[in-house]
């Protein structure tokens, strides 16, 4: 399963600001700390690895362009990052596309207890057909169930993630949740 694991908010905070100083060693540590989980977020939709690979390259030649014009982000450079793998997906392959067909097989976390309905719920279906119901939800949708409960990232992650206020992410979850109930439980 692929998963993005982000580091401390405080950490990255001293580090952009050090980078925005000139600090190489500092630009070295944002690149070895998220390229992995930048990477991550693209193979979610990108089959081909070497692609992936390329794209989250693209996100961090971005990144030192931005710092050495004085354009590097000032609030979150986590959602900096992701806002431009995004924006480098979307440039690639198009607004509208969804998960890779792996990426949705493995998006449904593994059984455990758990005591979210949402989860036992997904827990509880055949995964084949929760896949079938997940290509069913939009994109945007798609994206904040993985990020939320396959990645188990914060409200606040996935917001920064996806470029998105919290209460929309809120929003797109409970619309994506109650899709999948009703076509799951066919109401």
């Amino acid at each position: 399963m692929i998963v993005i694991v982000l580091p401390e908010i405080a950490e990255e905070d001293r580090l952009t600001e050090r980078a925005r100083r000139g600090d190489k060693q500092a630009m070295k540590q944002i690149y070895q700390a998220y390229f992995s989980p930048v990477y991550n977020f693209i193979r979610l939709r990108v089959d081909d690895a070497q692609q992936a690979d390329d794209l989250a390259s693209d996100v961090f030649v971005k990144l030192m362009i931005a710092f050495r014009n004085g354009k590097a982000p000032r609030k979150s450079l986590r959602g900096w990052l992701f806002q431009v793998a995004r924006n480098v997906l979307y440039d690639t392959y198009g607004r509208g596309q969804s998960y890779t067909e792996e990426a949705l097989e493995e998006w449904v976390p593994a059984a455990r207890e758990d005591t979210d309905p949402e989860i036992q719920l997904l827990q509880a279906m055949d995964s084949q057909r929760v896949r079938q119901a997940m290509q069913r939800l939009t994109p945007d949708q798609q994206e904040v169930l993985v990020l939320r409960f396959a990645q188990a990232l914060s409200l606040e992650e996935t917001a920064d993630i996806t470029g998105k206020n919290i209460n929309t992410v809120k929003s797109l979850q409970f619309r994506a949740v109650n899709a999948l109930r009703q076509t799951l439980l066919g109401d």
